[in-house]
């Protein structure tokens, strides 16, 4: 495998900022940015910037497998696939389905995580998603799987994912919400508020126990009302809740994003993808799991009902279209995908900016950010 010693005289996007400046790797690590002697390293053209390689905390397939699927197999196609969208981290996100199939692909998420394949982007752990979720907001998870919250169930999950769950997305205000609201914080796993009927008064609740996140703000969830601002008014009235956006422009409008923009502190604001088996590949019908059957047209992934189904979302491109959406520059658009998810997962420590110590996960892009090459722990995993 290809290992980047670093780039010279290129454009970086550092801690401070879009700079022309050297970076050295050593072991994986960025050890150095700034004047030194280079001799060795890569040379980039002009329109080329390297910024941090994104982190997407809600994303289940690609490339025709799933991390429901519960097979190495499947994960290594979904990390090799989202390379190519400048992504070097991120959690397996599974769905609402049978305890049986949930177990086999958290058993399938430690198996890959302990043999680390230096191939694709790295899981980082689990996102679940689901079962603990309201029938009443079940976007396209199956109702008969969706159970109520229980502390007992989830440690379960806990140990067949050999405590590699990470974040969780549930509704709160179901029975055993805020038990297991409690224990998720405990264990400092990320509870997130989800495919959930939630009033006002049960957030500000969760968030008293911890709660610090809301599962693809907007869609599965109780909408705004003027009598009851539900989950998507909470949303934007806490600052503490960090949101995930499904940036595409069909799960969410425009004018929707920048609503929700306007009302969160910028380091509240995550970019996710929630892409699904579909991506990379052409419009058609797609069996899940559970035997439903997703369709996608145009790039829109629907149930036959027409229930939105997931995305077909690369990360790039949710940002650049976080820039068409909000009117914000590079240097913004990139944290929402790199930097607040990293915070949010508690990893800012080794990834999500660049900076001399911490691991060398990078993404070459121009100015139109298209991908050019990926970059994790120092090894090319994405090269066009």
């Amino acid at each position: 495998m290809k290992h980047i010693k670093g780039f010279k005289n290129a454009r970086i996007l550092t801690e401070g900022g879009i700079a022309r400046t050297n970076l050295l790797i050593q072991n994986g690590i960025i050890t150095k940015l700034g004047d030194f002697d280079c001799d060795g390293l890569e040379e980039l053209s002009e329109d080329k910037i390297v910024i941090p390689a994104f982190i997407d905390q809600h994303i289940h397939g690609a490339d025709g497998a799933d991390a429901i699927d519960g097979t190495a197999e499947a994960l290594g196609k979904v990390s090799k696939a989202l390379a190519r969208e400048g992504t070097a981290a991120y959690l397996a996100t599974t769905t609402t389905e049978s305890a049986k199939c949930i177990v086999k692909a958290l058993e399938a998420v430690k198996a890959y995580i302990e043999k680390a394949p230096a191939e694709g982007a790295g899981i980082l752990g689990v996102h679940l998603e689901g079962p603990f979720i309201s029938k009443s907001f079940l976007g396209a998870q199956l109702p008969e799987f969706a159970v109520a919250p229980d502390v007992e169930t989830f440690k379960s999950y806990e140990t067949a994912s050999g405590n590699n769950i990470r974040l969780v997305s549930f509704a709160v205000e179901e029975a055993g919400g805020s038990e297991l609201c409690a224990y998720l914080v405990s264990q400092g796993i990320v509870a997130s508020i989800g495919h959930s009927a939630a009033a006002y008064e049960d957030i500000e609740k969760a968030i008293t126990q911890g709660a610090s996140s809301v599962t693809h703000t907007y869609n599965a969830q109780r909408p705004l009302h003027h009598r009851e601002v539900g989950v998507v008014g909470s949303a934007m009235l806490f600052d503490e809740l960090y949101c995930e956006v499904i940036c595409d422009g069909i799960h969410l409008s425009p004018p929707a994003v920048r609503l929700l923009h306007r009302n969160k502190p910028r380091d509240k604001f995550i970019l996710i993808t929630d892409s699904l088996r579909a991506k990379y590949l052409p419009d058609g019908v797609y069996p899940e799991p559970g035997g439903q059957e997703v369709t996608v047209k145009n790039g829109e992934a629907r149930l036959e009902d027409g229930t939105l189904a997931g995305s077909t979302l690369k990360m790039n491109k949710a940002v650049k279209n976080a820039m068409k959406f909000l009117g914000v520059g590079l240097e913004e658009a990139v944290r929402y995908a790199t930097e607040n998810p990293a915070k949010n997962l508690g990893v800012f420590d080794r990834m999500g900016s660049i900076a001399e110590g911490k691991l060398a996960n990078l993404t070459v892009i121009d100015s139109d950010i298209n991908v050019y090459q990926t970059v994790r722990k120092g090894i090319c995993i994405y090269e066009k």
